[in-house]
């Protein structure tokens, strides 16, 4: 049996969606709150497969709810609610949730959600997919292919690198690394290429970004 803890502050739409969960053979509500609050103290004292947590409810919230059920490593946490703002999706993923479903859903959606993210997946309602879809083109794929080039960089550009990060001059890491003034030139223009970086400041951003240079070292 899947073990579900289903948490909304309204108690007819928590009845309507135990009619639902119920009506699979494998689901079984074992028990119901109306905050984060109590869901934490329902958690304490059973054990479930997943949690249903609607986003808002008076008292604790669903995304602090989750938060602290995950923080825990608590069970697995579907969220189910009215709102597809991006506040919301993005505070419930920064929380740990597994899943994320509107509840203008189909049933049958609800349903495999549920089974889904008590399984140890993932689920995400398809109307926020697309703008899920978009930040990762447009956040995660960018950092990715920039910690790609990084690794192109030999080890006398990471050198010249940090030392850029530093402040010295072109001259200043001639002279630290007793190489000659074109050589560093040659190494800079080389590192901006790799990293698509258009100037000093680009590169030396970098270089604090991807932990190159540890700003309290200096």
């Amino acid at each position: 049996m899947i073990r579900i803890l289903l948490v909304d502050d309204q108690a007819l739409i928590r009845e309507g969606l135990v009619r639902i969960l119920a009506s699979e053979e494998d689901f079984e509500v074992v028990c119901e709150a109306s905050d984060g609050s109590e869901a934490l103290e329902q958690l304490s004292r059973e054990t479930v497969d997943v949690v249903v947590m609607d986003i808002r409810m008076r008292g604790m919230d669903g995304i602090e709810a989750t938060r602290r059920i995950r923080a825990d490593d608590g069970p697995p946490v579907l969220i189910l609610t009215t709102f597809d703002e991006d506040e919301i999706l993005w505070g419930a993923i920064d929380a740990g949730a597994a899943g994320f479903i509107l509840k203008e859903a189909p049933a049958a959606d609800l349903i495999r959600a549920t089974r889904t993210v008590a399984d140890g997946g993932s689920w995400l309602d398809p109307i926020v997919t697309p703008r899920v879809l978009a930040h990762h083109r447009q956040h995660v794929l960018p950092v990715v292919a920039r910690a790609e080039d990084a690794e192109q960089l030999t080890d006398r550009e990471n050198e010249v690198l940090r030392a850029m990060a530093r402040g010295l001059t072109n001259g200043e890491i001639a002279e630290e690394l007793i190489v000659g003034l074109a050589t560093v030139k040659s190494h800079v223009g080389s590192i901006f290429m790799k990293l698509g970086t258009r100037d000093r400041a680009g590169a030396i951003v970098y270089a604090y970004q991807h932990g190159l240079v540890d700003p309290r070292a200096e």
